[in-house]
């Protein structure tokens, strides 16, 4: 997996129940025989997407999951989570292989405050470091989503609310995003982890005037479970006593 831009509040660990972590990596075979598994024992399944772990859209192996699941079951929805970086050059592979929703990761628009989120990011063999870097990122990060708008992908903005970083840019953040063609967006409280792991998560008071705030650009997602990178099924119907179930609950977000 390729992590071409680095957070610094993300770290992994396979028996955590959080964005980014996943019990296994599967290669694309794999992956498929998965699906089959599971629309089996969940008929009301209809979503098949790759959230990471590692950037989607800088993994070959993206593709050719999604090309192989959309061959065998083209009724389902194809829906990929990226940080936009390379989503302006991969959007006519997306479409190719079936993809009609795109969840981009924005946390920013102005570079100086990127640049206290991101410490590196990794773009054609170089990479950039702070504002530079920043810049870099999010110039890619609207431009895609406003092509991958044009191309007819649902556009979601996801973006990690850091109380004391990036709260000003909140509003920002939605209106670049409505003006380029996003059509909803999920504000998403940090998890207090590696680098970051100082910085307080938001009150809940907060998280609400975020999206409140936003809400004049984009309507908002309000009910979201932060689920890891291999979830499967509907958040809240895991069976009674499940370890989804008993870790995940601390992370629904009304």
């Amino acid at each position: 997996m390729q992590y071409p831009v680095q957070l610094l509040h993300t770290e992994t660990g396979k028996c955590e129940h959080r964005p980014g972590v996943a019990g296994v990596i599967l290669n694309p075979q794999e992956a498929l025989v998965r699906v089959d598994k599971y629309i089996k024992e969940m008929p009301h399944l209809r979503v098949v997407g790759i959230a990471g772990p590692g950037e989607s859209l800088a993994n070959e192996e993206t593709f050719e999951t999604l090309r192989l699941v959309h061959e065998k079951y083209p009724e389902l929805i194809k829906c990929v989570a990226s940080n936009g970086l390379l989503l302006p050059e991969k959007v006519d592979r997306l479409v190719e292989v079936g993809v009609t929703s795109v969840t981009v990761t924005i946390n920013a628009v102005d570079p100086e405050v990127a640049a206290r989120i991101y410490s590196f990011v990794r773009y054609h063999d170089k990479t950039y470091r702070g504002v530079e870097g920043a810049k870099v990122l999010i110039e890619n990060q609207f431009l895609g989503v406003k092509k991958a708008s044009d191309e007819g992908l649902n556009v979601k903005v996801n973006t990690v609310l850091i109380p004391e970083i990036n709260f000003e840019e909140i509003k920002e953040i939605a209106r670049r995003s409505s003006d380029c063609g996003a059509i909803l967006m999920n504000i998403i409280p940090l998890i207090p982890l590696n680098r970051f792991e100082t910085e307080r998560a938001p009150e809940c008071d907060e998280l609400t005037m975020a999206r409140t705030l936003a809400e004049e650009f984009l309507p908002q997602f309000r009910l979201c479970r932060q689920c890891r990178a291999d979830a499967i099924g509907i958040p809240g119907m895991e069976p009674c006593g499940s370890p989804v179930q008993q870790k995940g609950t601390e992370y629904y977000h009304a």
